[in-house]
């Protein structure tokens, strides 16, 4: 079961342990979360570039460099309010904040002015639909996931999916300035891609997940259920990959390139609950098919939009 987490000392908030001189760029953008947003980047690309209409070089440009700055930001604030737990997770208390290497108010400063700022460009260079988005998207990384869901439900990553799924949606936002089938489809299938990925992270770092107190379905439900599940939205995230065909927004290429993925998905699944378990569901072999189901599902949503991109724009 998880841990209770101990509530950030409000008088502690802009306080600065152990931070020795000014921050580098270097630590500057690591509050961006670079190998986070590179994925939300290019499937804001993908959603703005399989539009019927494209906007100028120079809008796309800044839809895309807006949406960067937008996710980088959240993650900014994602850091700032999760200081606390990243210290004593061995995977996050390297981050500039838990090290000592960034001063707290600077860091919120920093993501709250970045967020103020890719809005506001997004709204002057493309539209209001586009802009709200982003700000909605920002908001809910930021407030509903950070600061509510993440240390308060085992189905935080369930529901929190949808911070990083709206880009597609920004994209094509940008180029229409209105909503249609296709993008919500692609909305859909990272929404839906998330929870497989981030419970097959979750099952080989539970133990910093309990350590810290939060409550990660293997934390709170048990391993063996969290395998289950993994498999469960892996059957739903295949039938949702296919709607774009079932309603002819792409063809065969999409149709076989995601079919292709879809069955590895399902293979990784299948091979994570059969995986050589204790009696409390716990792994044998260190995990070693949940990590590289891990793997395989950040090559499965850039290999899926890369599908889409060529069936849409290349073979149009």
């Amino acid at each position: 079961m998880s841990k209770a987490v101990t509530p950030l000392n409000p008088q502690g908030i802009f306080s600065v342990p152990g931070h020795n001189g000014d921050p580098s760029l270097r630590e500057w953008l690591a509050l961006l979360k670079p190998r986070v947003i590179s994925l939300v980047v290019f499937t804001g690309a993908a959603g703005m570039a399989v539009a019927p209409r494209w906007p100028s070089i120079p809008v796309g440009l800044v839809t895309i460099l807006c949406i960067c700055i937008g996710a980088g930001a959240a993650g900014a604030i994602n850091m700032w309010y999760d200081r606390d737990i990243d210290a004593v997770m061995r995977r996050t208390n390297v981050r500039p904040i838990p090290d000592g290497r960034m001063p707290e108010q600077s860091a919120l400063v920093y993501g709250v002015v970045l967020s103020v700022m890719s809005v506001l460009v997004l709204w002057v260079a493309t539209n209001a639909l586009a802009a709200g988005i982003l700000a909605f998207s920002i908001f809910f990384y930021s407030v509903i996931y950070t600061m509510w869901l993440k240390r308060s439900t085992p189905q935080n990553i369930v529901i929190g999916g949808a911070a990083g799924a709206f880009p597609p949606m920004i994209g094509w936002a940008a180029s229409m300035d209105s909503m249609a089938i296709l993008p919500v489809a692609m909305f859909a299938i990272v929404f839906l891609w998330t929870p497989p990925h981030f419970w097959s992270l979750s099952l080989y770092a539970c133990k910093d997940y309990d350590k810290a107190g939060i409550p990660m379905l293997p934390v709170v439900r048990g391993a063996r259920h969290t395998r289950w599940q993994i498999l469960i939205y892996t059957f739903i995230l295949t039938a949702v990959s296919l709607v774009p065909s079932f309603v002819h927004e792409c063809g065969m290429t999409y149709t076989v390139v995601t079919s292709l993925l879809d069955l590895g998905f399902i293979l990784c699944a299948v091979r994570v609950l059969m995986d050589k378990q204790d009696a409390n569901g716990v792994s044998l072999t260190k995990d070693k098919p949940a990590r590289f189901a891990f793997r395989y599902s950040l090559a499965y949503l850039f290999l899926l939009f890369c599908g889409l991109l060529v069936d849409r724009v290349l073979l149009a």
